[in-house]
């Protein structure tokens, strides 16, 4: 619906025969509008889903941060290799730093100084990558959950469909609770349009292995 700005709203409804009182007759026909009937409201159905949990437990949830996973390992190993390596410079530093020339000394606490910038950079952007992909992934499936909840929702005649959250509510009925439902709906979804890679034909598979 367009929005007039207030103040022409205003002036025209002082324009109009309502508000003009030279063309208000002094006494005006009273007619009696019939009273609308009261709209029948039927009985709510409302069911809860725990969004999190369906987007990391349907196929595609599990394939792609399954994929998170493997890079925040991978983070990990690089930030604990440069936490190895200055352990053991500030060990060398330690050791020999007695029997080192100043120019010595100071050039090996320059190489911790700098390994510690580093370690720090590396676990900021580290972090930071890894909450935009998480965040990146779950926005994905979520907006393609969406559409499947609704038409879940409609087969099922529901009224509204909720977020579970247990800081709201203490016990939920687990039969109002569509989590698994929503998540074997989009895996049929998801898995039609994404087929698992099939065996090629005529090949014949390997002899288990004997214990």
């Amino acid at each position: 619906m367009s929005r007039k700005p207030i103040a022409k709203i205003f002036i025209t409804a002082l324009c109009s025969p309502a508000f003009a009182l030279a063309q208000t007759p002094v006494n005006p026909p009273q007619t009696t509008a019939a009273a609308p009937a009261p709209a029948v409201i039927g009985p709510v159905k409302i069911a809860w889903i725990n969004l999190e949990q369906a987007i990391l437990g349907c196929d595609e949830g599990k394939k792609e941060f399954g994929e998170v996973q493997k890079f925040a390992q991978k983070k990990t190993e690089e930030i604990q290799a440069l936490q190895k390596e200055i352990q053991t410079l500030r060990n060398q530093l330690e050791v020999q730093g007695p029997k080192l020339s100043d120019d010595a000394r100071e050039d090996l606490e320059d190489q911790i100084s700098d390994k510690e910038t580093m370690l720090q950079r590396t676990q900021q952007d580290a972090q930071k990558d890894l909450d935009n992909r998480k965040q990146r992934a779950g926005n994905q499936i979520g907006k393609k959950m969406i559409p499947i909840i609704d038409k879940l929702s409609r087969e099922k005649g529901l009224s509204a469909v909720a977020f579970l959250n247990q800081q709201f509510y203490a016990w939920v009925d687990p039969s109002l609770v569509i989590t698994e439902e929503v998540v074997k709906a989009y895996n049929a979804v998801y898995n039609a349009a994404h087929p698992a890679a099939a065996p090629a034909a005529g090949s014949v598979p390997p002899p288990p292995k004997k214990p």
